[in-house]
């Protein structure tokens, strides 16, 4: 396989070292007390270099002062014969394991290793993490393949019981990567099919065939380089979460929602008790990067029965700017004191919010008697940055069709 291992760690960023040098000593630069990233490419057809790369190392070790081996088995990966490649993986998982070994006797420790791996390279990730028993502390599979993997076997594929926790980024799944969730936690970005601001067409050349399969690699790049949140929602399908069906993350406690890419180990306890599968949810902008910025808005009735009608919402920042939100929600119908969720998504984040518009239609279009109805609380509350207060207003009548801006203020504390 002539596989090379490239050691880079912030005093040597910009200049690659050999992990091993003459007579198998280790690089000096690589410290068995911090935690070691394996980077592991995937299928190189034409045997370039991943343009992602120096810049995802550059991220990392700006996020900490860590170890990051750069595995290069570009002999392996480099051939037009797809299957080939594919046979390869098991071969480098296998030689992998030799260099940890050697490792393991300079005092590492497999629960200090992070794997991350794209496409072909998840599943190494997987293959090494079954040869050391699913000791490994961490792997990330970002897009793992899905030719010649989908409807495998978990011996055959990346899978949760690789490691210690396994959280998995599915963004091509009708495409180059695979639709079943592999990981302890399966994040779904815009449902994991097709990505926004991706070519549609094949005119546009080799991006329209690797863009939604590599866009899993600049989602958790992205996590690292913003401080924006990619909260995400567990959800059974992308159709539930787009209905408004998943607006909370209620059994995941004081943890609010998970987060995609490198901030996902925080939830790795929470998961691992639910000894169940989790797929997620998120959609994200089309540019970098990528960032969406969520809100919920909470609306309790005092006294009557609403049926068949929908609710709008719009913030004003201090300046009177208005944002508009995409909302997920259906029609809703729901008695006195029942609480409903609207889970909203805005482009831009809306800091410091002077006033809510809140509107309410009903949906069938008889001459009905335009209703008025007091609503007993609305509380807004940012969910990418749940630290943030929650906003409430109380005690307010809204007329049917007519939009009313309202100026909040925090919610007592026994109102959250």
């Amino acid at each position: 396989m002539e596989i090379s291992l490239m050691l880079y760690t912030r005093k040597n960023l910009n200049c690659a070292k050999p992990l091993f040098e003459q007579h198998n000593s280790l690089n000096v630069n690589f410290s068995i007390s911090k935690k070691t990233v394996w980077l592991i490419h995937g299928y190189r057809p034409t045997g370039s270099s991943p343009t992602w790369l120096q810049n995802f190392l550059r991220i990392l070790l700006n996020q900490e002062d860590i170890n990051i081996i750069v595995v290069d088995w570009n002999r392996g990966a480099t051939t037009f014969l797809y299957n080939r490649a594919v046979k390869n993986t098991r071969k480098v998982a296998v030689s992998l394991s030799g260099y940890i070994q050697n490792l393991l006797k300079h005092g590492a420790s497999l629960g200090n290793f992070h794997f991350i791996g794209m496409s072909l390279g998840a599943h190494i990730s997987g293959f090494v993490g079954k040869i050391f028993q699913g000791q490994l502390g961490r792997i990330t599979g970002l897009d793992p393949a899905g030719p010649k993997f989908s409807g495998k076997s978990f011996n055959d594929r990346l899978d949760y019981t690789d490691a210690k926790f396994v959280d998995v980024i599915h963004s091509d799944t009708n495409g180059l990567g695979i639709k079943e969730p592999l990981g302890h936690i399966d994040f779904y970005p815009n449902g994991g099919k097709t990505q926004p601001g991706c070519p549609k067409s094949i005119l546009s050349g080799i991006q329209f065939i690797k863009c939604d399969h590599q866009r899993a690699v600049y989602l958790f790049m992205a996590s690292l380089e913003t401080n924006c949140n990619f909260i995400s929602f567990p959800c059974p399908s992308y159709e539930d979460f787009k209905a408004g069906s998943c607006v909370d993350c209620d059994n995941f406690n004081e943890k609010s929602c998970p987060r995609l890419g490198y901030q996902a180990e925080l939830w790795k306890d929470v998961l691992k008790e639910r000894r169940e599968e989790t797929t997620v949810f998120l959609d994200t902008t089309g540019t970098s990067p990528f960032c969406a910025y969520y809100f919920v808005l909470t609306i309790t009735v005092l006294d009557k029965t609403i049926e068949d009608g929908y609710f709008t919402f719009k913030l004003l920042n201090q300046l009177g700017m208005v944002e508009e939100p995409r909302l997920y929600e259906k029609n809703r119908s729901f008695n006195e004191f029942q609480e409903v969720k609207i889970l909203a998504q805005f482009l831009n984040d809306v800091v410091n919010i002077s006033s809510i518009g809140l509107a309410y239609s009903q949906s069938s279009h008889c001459p009905c008697i335009t209703g008025r109805y007091k609503i007993q609380r609305i509380m807004l509350q940012s969910l990418t940055y749940p630290e943030r207060p929650p906003l409430c207003i109380y005690n307010f009548v809204l007329n049917e069709n007519e939009e009313v801006f309202l100026n909040p203020s925090t919610c007592t504390s026994k109102e959250i």
